[in-house]
């Protein structure tokens, strides 16, 4: 008879979010602003076991900014320092810039990958097949960020009408909120990935609050893909406030084989 081969269970990708568009260095010194900022943690994090960036860039000033020469230069310092690690920008608005702004920005980088709220891009249906397209010719990776299950219902009516192109199926599901402020919580996960459209084949998850950890856990006993970072959480798992991002990546990919480990027991 034959012994049967355990199935092994899938290792989920980590993402690290360094920074997001809001959070400043008074609500945490080490949260990484400058460029040479950046580029260390991401170092960091890197060593500490994350597979790729989501990537903000700020003005002098430290404001959230979405300008193309500064994405520009970030990537070229990233790219000197990790040589092939994935990176993508954002095109978050923050209630600052407009769909038409966004555009350019995707146009003037040129970016491999690009993560793009629904809910932003409905604010100009016009432009918005403009954007996925644009997407599709310079060959950057689409991440859709979904809010609510309107967000979702949104991208599948965008799907079905081919404003979203079939192969820009990869999405972040966002649980809690920064503002007004809501926890994310573990009991969340499985009702929203169990719900998940079939066509939405590359899933991740990331959570608000101070417990992410848990969160993404139980996303990763789920199947889903992971973004861990202060942009969303500044604690450790522990409860009080991490020291950096590469210490709660370190902390969440050493977590990870038990915890799958578990699920596969169950």
């Amino acid at each position: 008879m034959t012994t049967p081969t355990p199935r092994i269970p899938r290792i989920p990708r980590i993402m690290v979010a360094l920074n997001g568009a809001r959070r400043s260095q008074d609500q945490h010194p080490n949260l990484p602003i400058t460029t040479q900022e950046i580029v260390s943690e991401t170092v960091a994090c890197a060593q500490a076991g994350a597979d790729a960036l989501h990537l903000h860039v700020r003005a002098a000033d430290g404001r959230h900014s979405l300008d193309a020469g500064r994405y520009r230069e970030t990537l070229s310092a990233l790219q000197q320092a990790l040589p092939g690690f994935p990176v993508q920008i954002t095109t978050e608005a923050a209630g600052i810039f407009s769909v038409a702004q966004q555009i350019d920005t995707v146009a003037g980088v040129r970016p491999s990958a690009v993560s793009i709220s629904i809910r932003e891009m409905a604010r100009d249906p016009a432009r918005a097949a403009h954007m996925y397209a644009l997407c599709q010719d310079i060959g950057a990776q689409v991440q859709h960020i979904l809010y609510t299950p309107e967000d979702t219902a949104q991208l599948l009516r965008w799907r079905d009408a081919g404003v979203v192109k079939a192969d820009q199926s990869s999405v972040l599901f966002v649980l809690g909120a920064y503002q007004p402020p809501r926890t994310a919580l573990p009991a969340d996960v499985a009702p929203l990935l169990r719900a998940a459209p079939p066509a939405l084949t590359e899933r991740m998850v990331c959570a608000f609050g101070p417990s992410e950890h848990a969160v993404l856990i139980q996303a990763a006993q789920h199947g889903a893909d992971l973004r861990v970072g202060f942009e969303n959480n500044l604690h450790s798992p522990l409860g009080p406030l991490a020291r950096s991002n590469a210490e709660n990546v370190a902390a969440l990919r050493a977590a990870l084989p038990a915890a799958l480990a578990e699920k596969e027991s169950l």
